[in-house]
């Protein structure tokens, strides 16, 4: 994922690096969003030591880390789930999303794209197994690179993908693993897997 500094000459990429426009730290921007989608699988497939997890979680709940915490913390700092904030190590945003990923029910759920904005790549989908008719904005190089579909072809599809049906709102809802809709038996409506 390109941020502001990719798309600028080199003699003015150091001048944009950093840019809130499309850092992963702003919300609803394509960085955040593949950072949502990236902790999400992280959390999923390949999750961080339980030592590691656990040192999270104590960040999580406001706990200070120990001093022989360093190596620990290296490892989440290194995956955006911690930083250091006043020379204490804290719990990032995105490290509470993994969190949530990590408790978080989630299921195969049918959803059905609503429109494609290629200028900006994105497209946006209806979840009804969590509000139907609001629809949610995801990136369209996921939809794409997960199915194997053409842009052209996504407006009123019907796929399924894995998603976390309890969450508040569109910015906690992470779909992952889209796929093309085969069959009624695809689908578990209702958010438990």
């Amino acid at each position: 994922m390109r941020q502001c500094s990719g798309h600028t000459p080199d003699k003015h990429r150091e001048t944009v690096f950093g840019c809130p426009c499309s850092a992963e730290t702003t919300t609803r921007t394509a960085a955040w969003r593949a950072a949502q989608v990236r902790a999400t699988r992280l959390a999923r497939e390949r999750p961080v030591d339980a030592d590691v997890e656990g040192l999270l979680r104590a960040l999580a709940d406001g706990s200070d880390a120990e001093a022989d915490d360093g190596p620990l913390f290296r490892q989440l700092k290194v995956r955006g789930l911690a930083q250091l904030i006043d020379a204490r190590p804290a719990i990032t945003e995105l490290g509470r999303t993994y969190l949530a990923a990590r408790d978080d029910a989630r299921a195969r759920v049918a959803i059905r794209v609503v429109d494609v904005d290629t200028r900006v790549r994105t497209a946006r989908v209806e979840v009804d197994a969590w509000r139907p008719g609001e629809p949610v904005t995801v990136l369209l190089g996921q939809v794409l690179g997960d199915t194997g579909l053409d842009a052209a072809a996504l407006p009123g599809r019907s796929l399924s993908a894995e998603a976390n049906c309890r969450a508040k709102d569109a910015d906690h809802l992470v779909l992952t693993e889209f796929r093309e809709s085969t069959k009624a038996s695809d689908h578990q409506m209702g958010g438990d897997s």
